[in-house]
């Protein structure tokens, strides 16, 4: 069916970069294996960001990016994260990412996770039916043990697709083919805080090369197609090195192999099969085959044809963008306490008790995680939080708020303060007065800033983060922050 397939797409890499010479010049004395990857950098999340706040992002993006996929016709039926490292087990992580999204109700929301195919596990099954409106998103920030080869291989990020029956598809989802094996090429239980890895000979001559075949072979049969045919060639693994013999197996040509983002980014785990067709995606022409795949326990297929309506709708500020606007930062103590993999002594403002109240958050769960505020009938004011009373001193109406979502409207910051005598886990505590575009003043924190980068009058954007950290009883409490706008942004061409 021409008409079903991705009708939008959007990807998040957090703006932090650890050059990999920085971790090997910090590890390297005990582990000198590790200086032959000791190139490129390291994409990594901030304390303030997980696996949640980083698909609220890439959602974002896609949304952003192709606007006909957020239209009432086409909102998504179902919503689907995927991860492996979820800050939740027992709280469904999708149905936060539909709020701060503030989707319909009848939204149906769910988590898949178990491997590093839980992002394409639901496409397979898609692109067999040949029906179905679903969002996506697969975000990870896998932990990785200090002087580890996953420590160099490992980045952070999100990656987000929407697909439905559009007579504009972006690419048509053809079909889909997945094979099963309970092949250990690497392991996370419950009780263990990082990946036990099997040696990459093993996971190439045994997994790889045997389970490709089973999967795309089949696939290309159904459809007439020859290796010859296939113009881009996904392969998310880890080390790119092993994404050649998957295309040698298969007999397709190494050049259709698609960048693995080793560079700039690193592997983003459940992520990365979305976060590689994403950048895909901004580059292919109309009429190419796409083979997306996905390795763990199982392999899995999926065909994809690009349309003449990605080149027409695609552009902005897109994947390449993101990575190429990074901030390198050669301060591995900082890399680990982002990743809370160093405890730090934060002194006495830091010894207070977080317990969220469960039912004001439930209440206010709309004010909070979808940012909506009230707009006033009478005189047009913009505020937050909504209120039965309109702020405006000239007007004071009474219940005449309807919802106004401030999550999608730029700033200029009013008023800041660079506060390091207050707890963060990233001195120094930004916060301040902003005024959004339309209406509207929040007192609001900042994020991905460093000391002297704000400035009255500065551009910010809204991105959904961690507010709190409850330790005792292992709680995330989210909240909107006041980000940097990038400069391909602010000079309005995203």
């Amino acid at each position: 069916m021409a008409d079903f397939g991705i009708t939008g797409y959007g990807a998040y890499v957090p703006y932090k970069r650890i050059p990999r010479q920085a971790i090997f010049n910090a590890v390297g004395w005990a582990q000198g294996g590790l200086k032959g990857l000791a190139k490129g950098a390291r994409a990594y999340a901030q304390w303030d960001e997980d696996s949640v706040t980083m698909s609220v992002a890439a959602c974002r993006a896609a949304l952003e990016a192709f606007p006909d996929a957020a239209s009432s016709s086409s909102l998504p039926a179902a919503l689907c994260f995927a991860s492996t490292t979820a800050p939740f087990l027992d709280r469904q992580n999708a149905g936060i990412v539909a709020t701060a999204l503030d989707l319909p109700a009848a939204t149906h929301c769910y988590d898949t996770s178990g491997s590093q195919r839980a992002a394409v596990s639901p496409l397979t099954g898609l692109a067999q039916n040949q029906t179905g409106n679903l969002t996506v998103v697969a975000a990870d920030r896998r932990p990785t043990a200090s002087a580890s080869v996953m420590e160099m291989l490992a980045g952070d990020g999100a990656a987000c697709v929407t697909i439905g029956s559009n007579a504009d598809v972006l690419a048509e989802l053809v079909d889909a083919q997945a094979v099963y094996a309970d092949f250990v090429d690497h392991y996370r239980t419950a009780g263990t805080e990082t990946d036990y890895l099997l040696e990459e000979r093993w996971v190439r001559d045994a997994g790889l090369t045997q389970q490709a075949p089973q999967a795309v072979q089949p696939l290309l049969e159904r459809h007439g197609l020859s290796p010859a045919d296939i113009h881009h060639l996904i392969v998310p693994v880890p080390n790119a090195a092993l994404a050649r013999p998957v295309a040698a197996c298969l007999g397709i040509s190494k050049e259709a192999l698609a960048d693995g983002l080793f560079a700039q980014c690193g592997h983003t785990g459940a992520a990365h099969p979305l976060m590689m067709l994403t950048q895909v995606l901004d580059n292919a022409a109309a009429g190419e085959w796409i083979l997306l795949c996905a390795f763990g326990q199982g392999f899995e297929a999926v065909l994809l044809k690009t349309t003449d309506a990605l080149v027409k709708k695609r552009g902005g500020y897109n994947l390449q963008h993101q990575l190429d606007a990074g901030v390198e930062d050669e301060n591995y103590i900082k890399f680990l306490s982002a990743g809370g993999k160093i405890d730090i002594d934060w002194g006495m403002r830091a010894e207070r008790d977080n317990r969220t109240a469960q039912t004001v958050a439930f209440a206010k769960s709309r004010d909070i995680y979808g940012f909506v505020g009230g707009l006033c009938s009478a005189c047009g004011t913009p505020q937050f939080p909504k209120a039965r009373r309109c702020v405006n001193p000239d007007c004071g109406a009474l219940d005449t708020q309807s919802d106004y979502p401030f999550a999608d409207k730029k700033a200029l910051v009013k008023s800041f303060t660079e506060d390091w005598m207050a707890f963060t886990r990233q001195p120094p505590l930004v916060y301040g007065n902003v005024s959004f575009e339309g209406g509207g003043n929040v007192f609001i924190e900042m994020t991905d800033m460093e000391p002297g980068d704000i400035a009255i009058g500065s551009l910010v954007r809204m991105q959904f983060r961690i507010k709190d950290i409850d330790n005792m009883r292992g709680f995330h409490r989210y909240f909107w922050k006041a980000a940097p706008v990038p400069d391909m942004m602010a000079e309005g061409k995203g």
